[in-house]
């Protein structure tokens, strides 16, 4: 690296380090009530909060490669690790369980279990985004306004207190705090105007240091004004005091090793190991989606980190562990760039509890309330649910009952809901549309298409079996499975039936492609897709004539007949029989096989500036016709075409065209197209450009196709004759290159048109 690119990257670490410090210093000062009120909410120690909350951003956030996510003790946990506690007779042994979950963490994420989060919808992605906004404004509510009964961590609908986050509301009115409230909704005031005044939001101040100051100095004032001003001491922050390094230490519990052989040890570590991953994995992915870089974290990884948090956690005496959606929406909304603020938010956390706790306790809850109240309201924005409703159903509904979820019971159970909500509208999907099914009208007949989904579960079945009972006896099928991934065996059975049994009695046909050799069955094509000397010699001119429609219709939908041009190439190696001559242009703009949806040896193609006829083009025909058996010549015209365009450009001078283009021999080329331009329209419009020179010019490469179709009747006996006794039609079109659409020409042919 040389000095210039050191200096720009020495630059860009210390921009993004300074934001990393002011999101890592505001998640820090939400963080330490979080991790109090979720220890006592689990019954745990409090410092026990306090020392995952430590882990989680200084050891996870080494370990992790997540930009934005945040990790320490999860609401989501609280109940299982009270019940653990409970269980296992005492919190040392509580913690040995912590590091065997730990253990089999770090074990799901060298298998690459985290790959398991990339099946999760965005519906319910998103449904927890917004789920965990509504519960910040519901939870956070009563903290601003000074009633903090409830623990702050406690993000379930059914509380610790016995309360519900609705009856914890109502219980609020009666239960105001004049001072905690006033300094709650001040914050709120404070935050929403740094939020929309530009000046106050492009401060390098962070606003939520200011709300947390103007909340200590406010709680000051009003000690000095007394009751009913004076702020109790259940509205403070509350982190445990020691009198020294010493007594901080000796507080820490240990694991009691002693329990390595109780069965009851083992599961409850892969109790907490099954839920803390799922509960990281969706928080990790919903983190990911709030980050403004749209940066993806590694899953896999992520379950190493965590596993090793919690292996750490459980050795010096903290709770289980995760990746938590509330400190990573903070942390994203403060402006993080990267871990470093996650890491610097656990540094904080341990510096301050062990070097100036009683600062933290003079912080009044309710300015941290407004914090995460605000946090809220940006997750669940309106634009949010405006944007899944836009969506359809299919995502609105799995993100709405999401939310819901998660609001009326817990994080885990909710987004379980929404999981399961989300897999029903898979299934019915796949009941309702399992296969594609399209009639393709193949040369040799029609061809029922069935294209497999890419995964064919039982509940296909019966979709399945219905379509092989409504194809008509005597018809076509093509089964096709090139772009499916896994078949039932049920459904195979019933495939195989149909294929050796059922079909052939109806005289049904069946054509497979696209089959895993290991489910034995063989790919074959019983239909004729290419022309062959029986096709050509069945059809008439006006049936050519229709092919060349239907084709041209599906290239115009966009429903183009799959084809295998291997199996054409090798079909026609020996001989040809193609259906048609088309003469065209040779302008890119103009494919005729793709135009008309034709495959290799369908059609002679003779492709020339301007689609005029010559000698040896009409030499060309008349072997196509009369030699090879073609039924029919199509003369295609387009709109735009660079060498009409020229022809009325030059009108009554052709020769000029070759000095003012380069071109030697476009003269002779210019002379048969002029033949069909009126010179004095021509040079009214003299060299001018617009709606009127275009129109004129395309009405010209009609005249031009009139007029070639004229002289393959006039300058060849053989294609005249041919015609005559009704063996080939000749016809005109004009291919529209802006539209794709093509105009027949009536009066150039006696066919249907």
């Amino acid at each position: 690296m040389n000095a210039i690119d050191h200096a720009a990257s020495s630059a860009h670490f210390g921009k993004t380090l300074a934001r990393d410090l002011t999101a890592g210093l505001v998640v820090f000062l939400v963080a330490i009530p979080l991790c109090l009120g979720i220890a006592l909410a689990s019954n745990a120690p409090l410092l026990s909060g306090l020392v995952s909350g430590i882990i989680g951003g200084i050891v996870v956030g080494f370990i992790s490669r997540s930009h934005v996510s945040v990790s320490g003790p999860a609401a989501g946990l609280a109940a299982i690790v009270a019940a653990q506690i409970a269980s296992l007779g005492s919190f040392e042994a509580f913690l040995l369980a912590v590091i065997i979950a730990g253990a089999l963490q770090i074990g799901l994420g060298l298998a690459k279990a985290g790959g398991l989060a990339a099946f999760l919808p965005s519906g319910v992605i998103k449904g927890l985004l917004a789920a965990i906004g509504v519960l910040l404004i519901l939870k956070q509510i009563p903290h601003v306004l000074g009633h903090d009964s409830d623990p702050e961590g406690d993000m379930s609908f059914l509380q610790p207190d016995h309360e519900n986050t609705f009856s914890e509301l109502a219980r609020t009115i009666g239960d105001l705090h004049p001072g905690a409230a006033v300094i709650g909704l001040g914050s709120v005031l404070l935050l929403t105007i740094w939020q929309f005044y530009k000046p106050l939001k492009k401060s390098i101040v962070p606003v939520p240091l200011i709300v947390v100051l103007f909340g200590m100095l406010l709680s000051e004032v009003f000690r000095q004004l007394g009751s009913p001003w004076l702020i109790q001491p259940g509205h403070f922050v509350q982190v445990p005091v020691a009198q020294s390094l010493d007594d901080f230490v000796d507080s820490l519990p240990f694991p009691d090793f002693t329990q390595w052989s109780n069965p009851a040890i083992y599961v409850a570590g892969l109790t907490m190991a099954v839920v803390a991953s799922i509960e990281t994995l969706l928080n990790l992915e919903a983190a990911d989606r709030l980050d403004p870089k749209q940066r993806s974290s590694p899953p896999s990884r992520e379950l190493i980190a965590q596993g090793v948090g919690n292996m750490a956690a459980g050795l010096i005496g903290g709770i289980p562990i995760t990746s938590v959606i509330v400190r990573s929406s903070v942390n994203v909304n403060a402006g993080a760039q990267t871990k470093f603020s996650a890491i610097i938010h656990g540094v904080m956390i341990l510096v301050s509890i062990a070097l100036f706790p009683t600062v933290l306790n003079m912080i009044p809850l309710s300015c941290l309330a407004a914090i995460l109240l605000v946090t809220g309201l940006k997750l669940a924005s309106p634009a949010l649910v405006k944007q899944m409703w836009d969506q359809g159903r299919y995502q609105f509904i799995p993100f709405a009952l999401t939310v819901v979820a998660i609001v009326f019971t817990d994080l885990l159970i909710g987004v379980m809901i929404g999981l399961a909500t989300s897999l029903g509208f898979i299934l019915f999907s796949n009941l309702r549309r399992p296969i594609h099914r399209v009639v393709e009208k193949r040369l040799g007949g029609d061809v029922l298409h069935i294209e497999l989904s890419n995964q064919v579960s039982f509940l296909n079945r019966a979709a399945l079996l219905k379509v092989f009972n409504d194809v008509p006896a005597g018809g076509h099928i093509l089964l096709d499975a090139q772009h499916t991934d896994y078949i039932d065996p049920d459904v195979l059975d019933l495939i195989r039936e149909f294929d050796e049994q059922k079909g052939p009695a109806r005289d049904i046909q069946v054509s497979l492609v696209g089959f895993k050799s290991s489910y034995q069955l063989v790919d074959r094509i019983q239909y004729i897709d290419y022309s062959s000397r029986e096709i050509q010699s069945q059809l008439t001119p006006a049936e050519v004539l229709r092919i060349l429609k239907d084709g041209h219709e599906r290239f115009r939908t966009g429903q183009r007949l799959s084809r295998d041009l291997g199996r054409q190439l090798r079909s026609t190696s020996e001989q040809q029989h193609p259906l048609a001559v088309v003469l065209s242009c040779i302008d890119s703009r103009s494919p005729t096989e793709l135009i008309f949806d034709v495959g290799v040896g369908d059609v002679f193609s003779i492709r020339i500036a301007g689609n005029i006829v010559s000698r040896e083009i009409l030499g060309s025909m008349e072997y196509a016709c009369a030699v090879a058996g073609a039924k029919l010549i199509l003369v295609l015209g387009h709109t735009k075409c660079g060498a009409v365009t020229a022809a009325v450009d030059f009108v009554g001078a052709p020769e000029t065209a070759a000095s003012a283009t380069g071109c030697q021999h476009i003269s002779s080329l210019l002379e048969i197209i002029q033949q069909s331009v009126d010179p004095t329209l021509a040079a009214q419009l003299g060299n001018s450009s617009g709606t009127g020179k275009e129109a004129f010019v395309n009405e010209v490469s009609k005249r031009n196709v009139s007029r070639v179709v004229e002289m393959v009747f006039e300058q060849s006996e053989t294609l005249d004759r041919l015609h005559r006794e009704g063996r080939i039609a000749i016809v005109g079109a004009i291919y529209n290159i802006a539209t794709g659409n093509i105009e027949f020409l009536p009066h150039t042919a006696d066919v249907a048109i």
